[in-house]
């Protein structure tokens, strides 16, 4: 895997990120933490299980214990949220720039917490989970949006290359 590629997703993941979250900043207190009915219950607690799988893989591939879940309450509003995932995303860019081109072709072994078994990745295999899960939920959110009458904004991969087409 080319460790440009990566690092380019890893820029559309944060592109995306920050596009949902200014989405989001109209909506009322209520309506950010109202429970929809949806895997993971409001619009917060979405955006809160974004940034913990980010947090658990990379706790993971520093060979740090992992977190427990974060508490949604901990997140009492937007700005919380995307403070804690800025902070993080400088870390998420350094392990990336340390890993490199080798690096990135690693294969890690580990346990899984969702089933238990004993897994041996690749760590690029498991970056582009990272991206793709938030990937998933970023559209969960965008239906949450349309349930709250709030408008979602789009986050599809050729949008964030659209965005780099009118910088050059």
């Amino acid at each position: 895997m080319n460790h440009q590629y990566l690092v380019a997703l890893l820029d559309y993941h944060y592109w995306a990120q920050e596009r949902v979250f200014a989405a989001v900043e109209p909506l009322a207190p209520e309506q950010f933490t109202r429970d929809l009915g949806n895997s993971f219950p409001s619009v917060r607690d979405t955006l809160v299980h974004i940034h913990f799988a980010e947090c658990a893989w990379h706790a993971r591939w520093k060979g740090e214990p992992l977190p427990a879940p974060f508490s949604p309450a901990a997140f009492p509003d937007l700005e919380t949220v995307r403070q804690s995932s800025k902070t993080h995303e400088a870390t998420m860019r350094e392990l990336l720039e340390q890993l490199g081109q080798d690096g990135v072709n690693e294969p890690m072994e580990y346990t899984s917490r969702m089933d238990g078994k004993h897994h041996r990745s690749l760590f690029w295999q498991m970056f582009q989970h990272v991206i793709n899960h938030g990937t998933y939920h970023r559209g969960q959110v965008a239906m949450m949006l349309r349930q709250l009458g709030a408008t979602p904004v789009g986050t599809d991969l050729i949008q964030f290359y659209w965005t780099l087409e009118q910088q050059v």
